[in-house]
């Protein structure tokens, strides 16, 4: 976490948290729900709309990516200064990008380390790791078929409706909050 960060939440301990407002989709982007965007319903239901708008600033998607982890009860947030903003998740709070010589990077860049290899009734692959669970990038399949023929990850079934609970992430922090 950034050094600036912390003394914001030292300094403001007691701002609101926010939600609704981030969604992350499967290929790792980040997307902006402003009030238009969430009227238009939730970031997973595939509205028209309802996604946002895609960032694309560089140091913010940096920034964005230096301050990204769970909490306690698995939603993912990214700390913006004294506020947590919780993530929408599309799919799972990791996307991984496979390279070349065989190692596992996290949309934010981080390397991770693979311990199980999940595929769910849909054809999707996770990738289960140090960091968490995640979902491979769609652009990087035929690596990860390699990978399987190489027998590096053993392939498990899962069905997707489970990925929640096993894996302990939340999906939609928003739907949690107003519970």
């Amino acid at each position: 976490m950034d050094d600036i960060v912390k003394q914001a939440m030292a300094k403001w301990p007691n701002v609101p948290d926010c939600y609704g407002w981030l969604g992350l989709d499967t290929r790792g982007n980040w997307f902006m729900r402003d009030e238009r965007a969430q009227a238009c319903g939730p970031f997973a239901g595939g509205t028209p709309g309802s996604k946002g708008a895609e960032l694309r600033h560089g140091k913010l998607l940096d920034f964005i990516a230096r301050n990204y982890a769970p909490d306690a009860r698995g939603c993912w947030y990214f700390q913006n200064g004294p506020q947590r903003v919780f993530v929408e998740l599309l799919a799972t709070p990791l996307v991984w990008r496979l390279q070349p010589d065989g190692s596992v990077q996290d949309h934010t860049g981080r390397m991770a380390q693979v311990s199980g290899c999940w595929l769910d009734e849909q054809g999707w692959l996770y990738l289960e790791a140090d960091l968490g669970l995640g979902l491979v990038h769609s652009q990087d399949m035929a690596l990860a078929a390699q990978a399987l023929e190489q027998g590096r990850w053993p392939l498990q079934d899962v069905l997707r409706g489970d990925l929640q609970t096993r894996f302990g992430f939340v999906r939609s922090p928003e739907a949690l909050h107003n519970m």
